[in-house]
């Protein structure tokens, strides 16, 4: 493509090379404005995908309690496809969490593969609701995830449902919510969660987000284990009520498949929460 033709003067040179350049600006900042920002295809939201952004690696030292043993555990959506989970239970990861569901719309392909299979080769294991609440009700969203794969059975081996609340990746951060707004939503994906399976939800999320989104609420500490969000060397400050992680997503990156977490404990109890 000419620039500019013969005799043209350097003024107009230069306007033509800036010209050029407006396309490359508009690029770099679309990327930066959320509402230009390429958006995700709805369904392929998994744990964590926002962390490394959001947070980075980063972890503020805090005076939380850990337990000298840990349990190496994975959680896998979709985005893993088939799972070779002997090779996973042979480096010593003992349990997982499978996607089930997103929103009202959205049902992973690869979950009857990635839920058996990790049973099957010994593991305890659950399932986790990424949450949208721009999109449909708290108390929908517990019905659609304990209805395709979300529920809950006294088996020893069934871990209970986790809600994966954190940063929006096809939208606005909070989900267009206010903070009390949020915490009400979250309440009532938790009630029906209850009621529909006599368990407490595992909640899923990460100090930062939870500080922004709901105000640091504490009032869900007495009853739903936590999982912390915090790719670090250190599990960092923990959202207000929670004095104890239950499990801690510690990377995205691990040696092999899936994000890698700890158990804030021994095997007995991992059996423990999934016991009851």
């Amino acid at each position: 493509m000419r620039v500019h033709r013969s005799g043209t003067t350097l003024a107009g040179a230069a306007l033509a090379a800036l010209a050029l350049l407006l396309p490359l600006a508009g690029s770099a900042g679309a990327a930066q404005d959320p509402g230009t920002r390429q958006v995700p295809a709805r369904g392929s939201a998994s744990m964590g995908m926002g962390v490394l952004k959001h947070d980075g690696r980063d972890g503020k030292p805090g005076g939380i309690s850990v337990q000298a043993v840990q349990t190496e555990g994975v959680d896998v959506s979709g985005h893993q496809g088939n799972v070779a989970w002997s090779t996973l239970w042979n480096s010593g990861v003992k349990w997982a969490y499978v996607k089930a569901t997103e929103g009202t719309y959205y049902k992973n392909t690869y979950f009857t593969q990635q839920y058996n299979g990790s049973y099957n080769i010994g593991m305890i294991r659950g399932t986790y609701h990424f949450a949208t609440p721009d999109t449909t009700t708290g108390a929908a969203q517990a019905d659609y995830f304990v209805n395709n794969g979300g529920g809950w059975s006294q088996d020893g081996r069934t871990l209970p449902g986790v809600l994966d609340i954190e940063w929006n990746p096809y939208g606005a951060t909070c989900y267009g919510k206010t903070q009390s707004g949020m915490v009400t939503w979250i309440r009532d994906f938790l009630n029906r969660y209850k009621y529909r399976t006599g368990r407490d939800a595992v909640i899923y999320t990460a100090t930062s987000w939870w500080t922004q989104c709901t105000g640091n609420y504490s009032g869900f500490a007495a009853t739903n284990p936590l999982w912390i969000a915090r790719y670090a060397a250190t599990v960092g400050e923990l959202p207000a009520g929670w004095q104890y992680y239950t499990m801690w997503q510690y990377t995205s990156s691990g040696p092999t498949v899936g994000d890698h977490n700890h158990f804030n404990g021994d095997y007995s109890r991992v059996q423990a929460l999934a016991n009851g």
